[in-house]
């Protein structure tokens, strides 16, 4: 029998704290779970190992009966107590008062600095390069991102554990950057005179190109190693292929971390998945907490819209705000995008935003795109995502890597076009109908329990959708 996959301290601590061993009787094993947010999480991800590894010690298959207990405060095992993590202690003088400026940071019992400068003296808002609104107050939590909300507010100092580095993945208008603009927020509200350095992967590599045509290396890491207590990087996935600045990414990363310096990165894929990056940089961004961004729940993209048009001042009822969180289900930006393209509209027309108005141009757009979308376009678009040639999927190959990519496309063509399973075969090399059928079934469970999966479909979505 093949063995269950280790799992780190942190992992544990992070999903079993909210699990408690209530009764082990025949073979039942009833635990009880803080919340349903945890109970599926752990039943989806870590029960098959857990069961699995109790057939090993104790020859018994037992069944789990769930207890749900909001009140839950005694976990599955006790751990050792430690004082949360910090952010690195701002760059002052190691005396007991350090001046800078007018300013006073005086340091507590525990070690850490606090700014007593006056409320006029103090930095009245972080650099322009962040989004005043991408606060977190204004950032809608569901079961969808509540582990990436929790991370980042531990990452800008908000209490819990603190993970370094925080990776967080998701699809292109899920909330990754959101979040790393919320994490300057906090820390600036904080300790007004920390370092942040925020930016793209994009500017990093423009900013190195820059530093080594004007040999002005030094300035350019002293900037990014000596001068930065917090390290903010967006899509870390356009550093593939660019060796020399991975090279010198990757040493930035082991300066700070060794000073135990915040990093949070954002990818629209895993750690793993990334392409043409060096294994040791990939090593470096999944030996912290990965957390991962899904499409939000309905419940969740209703808050979002209402949010939004709050924010907005946009005067709309409950029923839009669902139907809308219906109709656009995978890019909260392209979500809120809608919603500020209905108000444009409404004002320009003198119609106000209600159900009939939604629909009406809703259904123009949907129609539209659906139109301009064919089987070519889908196998194509799959193709690039998995770099193969079109000509792969309606071949007889049946390598690994081929076979899934032809099932993804299969399951995306059914999913958009609702061509039959026949004409589906066709198209993929004159297949039965019972192949397209079962690859299509297949996709669909896989979407559901496995995240790598979900990422994959949620990639080449994102690639659709601007076809």
């Amino acid at each position: 029998m093949a063995r269950t996959r280790e799992r780190s301290p942190g992992t544990f601590d992070q999903w079993f704290g909210g699990i408690q061993f209530d009764d082990w009787t025949g073979e039942v094993l009833t635990l009880r779970a803080q919340n349903e947010f945890v109970l599926d999480w752990v039943k989806t991800n870590f029960l098959p190992d857990l069961l699995e590894q109790i057939l090993v010690e104790s020859g018994l298959a037992v069944q789990v009966s769930w207890v749900l207990d909001p009140h839950l405060d005694k976990p599955v095992a006790s751990v050792p107590m430690t004082s949360p993590v910090r952010p690195r202690a701002l760059a002052f003088p190691a005396q007991d008062d350090a001046r800078v400026g007018s300013s006073v940071i005086e340091r507590t019992a525990q070690g850490a600095l606090i700014d007593r400068a006056p409320n006029s003296e103090r930095r009245k808002s972080p650099p322009e390069d962040i989004n005043p609104r991408f606060t977190f107050s204004n950032f809608i939590v569901g079961p969808s991102n509540q582990l990436a909300h929790a991370a980042a507010v531990a990452a800008a100092g908000g209490g819990g554990r603190r993970y370094n580095p925080l990776f967080l993945c998701g699809g292109t208008g899920l909330g990754k950057t959101h979040l790393v603009h919320a994490i300057a927020h906090r820390v600036y509200e904080e300790r007004p005179f920390a370092r942040i350095r925020y930016l793209s992967a994009e500017r990093f590599t423009n900013e190195f190109i820059t530093g080594i045509q004007h040999q002005r290396m030094d300035e350019f890491r002293a900037k990014y190693r000596d001068d930065c207590d917090v390290l903010l990087v967006d899509d870390i996935q356009f550093l593939a292929g660019r060796v020399q600045t991975q090279e010198e990414f990757f040493h930035t990363f082991n300066a700070l971390h060794n000073a135990d310096r915040q990093i949070v990165v954002t990818s629209d894929k895993y750690p793993q998945a990334l392409e043409r990056m060096e294994e040791r940089l990939v090593s470096r961004f999944a030996s912290g907490l990965v957390a991962d961004i899904q499409i939000p729940e309905l419940e969740t993209r209703v808050a979002i819209v209402r949010n939004k048009a709050q924010l907005e001042g946009i005067d709309t009822d409950d029923d839009v705000a669902i139907y809308l969180a219906q109709a656009i289900r995978s890019n909260v930006r392209e979500l809120e995008g809608t919603l500020i393209r209905l108000a444009a509209k409404s004002s320009l027309t003198g119609r106000s935003v209600d159900m009939a108005f939604v629909k009406a141009e809703l259904s123009s757009a949907v129609a539209h795109r659906t139109q301009m979308l064919s089987v070519e376009d889908i196998q194509r678009t799959v193709c690039q995502h998995f770099h193969l040639r079109t000509s792969d999927l309606t071949s007889k190959d049946r390598h690994k890597t081929i076979a899934f990519a032809r099932h993804v496309a299969m399951y995306l063509c059914k999913q958009r076009l609702k061509c039959s399973f026949p004409e589906l075969g066709r198209a993929f090399g004159g297949r039965d109908h019972t192949t397209v059928m079962s690859a299509v079934r297949k996709i669909e469970t896989q979407r559901e329990d496995d995240p790598m999966v979900r990422a994959h479909l949620e990639a080449i979505e994102r690639k659709l959708a601007v076809e």
